[in-house]
This record gives structure tokens, C-alpha cells and sequence, in this order.
């Protein structure tokens, strides 16, 4: 690995839309600044379904002060590529992709950072790297099979096949329609007794509509309990059932890198959503100098932050280096 003893004012985790607006605030605040990320430019809105209709409109998804045009009010997942790309472009931000940040060392002077490609010196540290990479598993037999996948793409892959789509959110149901109209035969397993509340409000009359026609099998209140190559077990308020399948697509949500995250020193709330501690005015955690910034904000509360009304984090936590700089 080489070595670089690089100084910046800050350094921040993750080239996500919260990421490239703290770079944006700390170039305007006229401090040094390095963006990581450890994979490609906004790199989870890269892997989202290909299809995939932000809920926000345009508008709400722009930083940097730069107008989001897109076709339609609610953009599509490659207008927000596009849009996010030009972003780094116009602002020339300094970042560095596919280099995953593995330790923050905390210094008398300010934090050491080593990745997969170097190592740096920063006085301060901002972490936005928000929840998309880890799936939240089920835990049960056959989970780690192929046919098993805890992300949706593209619905022409399952065309002609037996799919099993499990959670009722709107990743789930977007990936029941979709693979619904490619030619799939669709059975959708609901924890909970009816369709989640946060659902698109455009989409939630569709999958209700499905449902009812009988055109989407769907099984509420039950729980998918084993998999196998040819079929799975999924036990229903009726009791145990058997039905023949091909693919599983377990959309059961994701989550922060809490593991990271203790690893570096920051507290985690002992409640089951594992909040990271920070200062809501300041963004500033347990660890002097060491910032949170976006989505993963909110732990294990997912829905709690969204690029919409994280973006201000960007302004509270420069601010707030200012005021220590001063």
C-alpha cells in the first residue's frame, strides 16, 4: 500500500449525494477537503433498481445550489446519476473513488485515516456513508443460496419464472409490479397484515389492485421460514405451507456499517435502532472533531433521513468547524 502523509482540514467517508454536498460546503468554507468512497461516484444510487422513481421530487434532491432538471417531477434513477455526476464536475471536487476507508485513528493533532490504497491526516472527520451496502438477513436455512438475492436490478431476469418477493416496502413492492408485468409468477410474503404505510402513494393502488385481481399472490402475516433450490417454506396464519420456486428476492431492508462505526469510536444507542451518537445542531459525535452526516444519521431508522433533509447537515457541521478554527 502507499503511503501518503497527506494533510487536509477534512476528510470525509463517502461519495454519496451528503458526501459530495460536505465537500461542496468545506471548497466554499475555503477549507481542504478529500471525499473517499469506496466505490463508484454515488455509488448507492448506482446500484438502485434500474427503473427506479425517487419519491422526492427534483428539487429536493439538489446541493450545491445547482437546479436538478428532469423530465418528469419525480426523477428517475439516471437523470440522479447524471445530475450527481455534472455536480462533481462543476464543483471539480476532490475525491477519490473505489478506495474503501478501513480505520479512523484519533491524534492529538486530528484523526489519521487509512484505506485500501493510502493513508491521510485530516483535523476533522465527516462519516457519510449511509446504510445501502448491508442487507438485513433473515436468518434462516437456504439464505445464502444463488437464487437468493437481497437486491433487485433489472425485471427481465426473472421472465417466466416463480419469484418470492419478501417485505411490503417500497423496494418490495416496485420489485413485485416489475417482475409481475416482465412475466413472472409473483408471490409477495408480508410480515405485517397489509401493505407498508410508506409505500409511493402512486404505486400503493397498483399492488392493491394486483392483489385483488389475483394477478400477485399475496401472503400477509406470514413469514418465509426455509429455502431451497426448487421451493420454499413459508409459514402462514393457516399454518405451514410448500410452494415450488425459483428465485427469492428477501428486500427486508438494510443498514449502517455499525461495525465500522464502533470500530472508529462512536457510540451506538443500546436501543434496537443502534443510533449513532451525535449532536443534532452540530452533527458532531462522542469523539471531538468526528462528524455524522446523512442517512446514517439515523441507525437502524432508516426512513428517518433521506437526501431531502440531510443536505443541511453539510452547512451545520462546517459551521461548526469554523467555530473550533476560530
Amino acid at each position: 500500500m502507499e503511503i501518503l502523509k497527506t494533510q487536509y482540514d477534512v476528510l470525509i467517508i463517502g461519495g454519496g449525494p451528503i458526501g459530495l454536498a460536505c465537500g461542496i460546503a468545506a471548497q466554499e468554507a475555503g477549507l481542504s477537503y478529500l471525499i473517499v468512497e469506496k466505490g463508484c461516484l454515488v455509488n448507492s444510487l448506482y446500484h438502485y433498481p434500474q427503473n427506479m422513481t425517487f419519491f422526492s421530487t427534483s428539487e429536493r434532491l439538489e446541493i450545491g445550489d445547482v437546479p436538478f432538471m428532469s423530465t418528469n417531477t419525480k426523477p428517475r434513477r439516471a437523470e440522479a446519476l447524471e445530475y450527481y455526476r455534472r455536480i462533481q464536475q462543476k464543483f471539480e471536487l476532490n475525491i477519490r473513488l473505489f478506495e474503501e476507508v478501513t480505520m479512523v485513528y484519533r491524534r492529538t493533532d486530528g484523526f489519521e485515516i487509512t484505506t485500501s490504497k493510502s493513508s491521510y491526516r485530516a483535523r476533522y472527520v465527516v462519516v457519510a456513508t449511509g446504510f445501502y451496502d448491508i442487507p438485513c438477513l433473515m436468518n434462516i436455512p437456504g439464505e445464502n443460496l444463488a437464487k437468493v438475492s437481497h437486491y433487485y436490478n433489472d425485471p427481465h431476469y426473472y421472465a417466466g419464472q416463480k419469484v418470492l418477493v419478501v417485505g411490503a416496502s417500497n423496494s418490495s413492492v416496485d420489485a413485485a409490479l416489475e417482475t409481475y408485468r416482465k412475466g413472472a409468477e409473483v408471490t409477495l410474503v408480508v410480515r405485517g397484515a397489509c401493505i407498508g404505510p410508506r409505500v409511493k402513494y402512486w404505486v400503493r393502488p397498483d399492488i392493491e389492485n394486483r392483489i385483488a385481481a389475483g394477478e400477485i399472490r399475496a401472503l400477509f402475516s406470514s413469514t418465509l421460514t426455509a429455502i431451497r433450490p426448487t421451493e420454499v417454506d413459508i409459514l402462514t396464519p393457516d399454518g405451514p405451507i410448500t410452494i415450488e420456486n425459483d428465485f427469492v428476492l428477501a428486500l427486508t431492508g438494510y443498514q449502517p456499517n455499525f461495525a465500522f462505526l464502533e470500530k472508529i469510536g462512536i457510540t451506538l444507542a443500546d436501543a434496537p435502532s443502534r443510533e449513532p451518537y451525535h449532536n443534532p445542531e452540530t452533527m458532531e459525535t462522542n469523539i471531538p472533531g468526528l462528524f455524522l452526516a446523512g442517512v446514517v444519521c439515523g441507525g437502524m431508522n432508516t426512513h428517518l433521513w433521506f437526501i431531502e433533509n440531510s443536505r443541511v447537515h453539510a452547512t451545520q457541521i462546517v459551521k461548526r468547524i469554523l467555530e473550533i478554527e476560530r
